[in-house]
């Protein structure tokens, strides 16, 4: 095998995929998370012995410096969609990126990779892209050589997004559209663990900076539509003016610590910008990973919400 890496969030949507792929690469690999009783199932992502779990709080600089000991690479995957209870935006996506980057600099870590998020501005009215800019300048003055990946909405068989839509358009008679005509370029989580085990594999990424989306810009329509068609439900989309939009949001943020709301109020803010690579940084196709389409792997996860699940007949214009 080859030198240790440690994942910071490895337990997570995309770090359980991010683990995955650098066992498949060789790795030893060492999960840094804060309850590891939850994650014991990491170590059957790899060989016997592979992969360690071990017990960090990104807001505890000594948990995060014992499990550096001995990394030769780092990836910090911590972030949340909402906030809720002490998980806050300003506390781990900017205070604990610095954390881990100062961290890694002083074990002598050769190769950091923080992941970011596309839309990631220091003046974003997005509470969520404003700490995550934060936290890529914090990264960027602890440890110069660091590798910023920002990669665009994510989905796969476990998503916050294709899932949460299916779920509304199975119990509500219409279908609330925020944001119609709004463009994102959603990426396959597994195109994202492929990219950061590559990254983290290759020396002339240090210092570089990443924006990975999917190969195809959808709006917001369009992508409602897609799970409509796809999950057989016949229901009208309501595009919600912004206030109402917002208020909506501000009673998601009222649930938010006790059940994952359906929209929270810095969504709204996010919701109003497209989410798009811009073509001026690399992307997959630097990196060497060929992109996978919305729709070659959104069905094989929304049919369970269609009437009948599994046992449901293939809706008309479903892929």
């Amino acid at each position: 095998m080859q030198g240790l890496v440690t994942v910071f969030g490895g337990s997570g949507f995309v770090g359980g995929q991010v683990v995955r792929a650098l066992a498949k690469a060789g790795y030893r690999v060492r999960v840094a998370v804060r309850q590891p009783n939850l994650a014991y199932r990491m170590r059957m992502l790899g060989d016997v012995g592979q992969i360690e779990v071990f017990q960090a709080n990104v807001r505890n600089p000594a948990s995060v410096a014992r499990a550096l000991d001995g990394a030769e690479a780092c990836v910090n995957l911590v972030g949340v969609l909402w906030e809720s209870g002490r998980q806050k935006f300003q506390s781990l996506h900017a205070m604990a990126a610095k954390t881990v980057a100062e961290a890694a600099a002083k074990a002598g870590v050769k190769h950091l990779v923080h992941v970011s998020a596309l839309g990631a501005k220091a003046d974003s009215t997005s509470k969520y892209f404003r700490t995550k800019a934060e936290g890529e300048a914090a990264v960027r003055d602890a440890f110069p050589g660091a590798t910023i990946v920002r990669p665009s909405l994510v989905f796969g068989v476990d998503d916050k997004f294709f899932n949460k839509f299916a779920q509304i358009a199975a119990l509500a008679p219409v279908m609330p559209l925020v944001g119609a005509d709004t463009r994102v370029q959603p990426i396959f989580v597994g195109d994202v663990a492929a990219a950061i085990a590559k990254i983290v594999a290759n020396p002339a990424a240090v210092g570089v900076t990443y924006e990975l989306g999917g190969p195809t810009v959808y709006t917001m329509r369009e992508i409602q539509q897609l799970i409509l068609t796809e999950t057989g439900r016949n229901r009208p989309l309501a595009a919600l003016p912004w206030p109402v939009a917002s208020l909506i949001g501000s009673l998601g943020d009222l649930v938010a610590g006790v059940l994952p709301p359906p929209l929270t109020s810095d969504q709204v803010e996010m919701l109003k910008t497209d989410n798009v690579a811009e073509g001026g940084l690399p992307g997959l196709a630097e990196v060497g990973v060929v992109g996978t389409s919305v729709e070659a792997v959104v069905p094989t996860y929304l049919y369970r919400y269609r009437k009948g699940g599994q046992y449901a007949e293939t809706p008309a214009g479903a892929f």
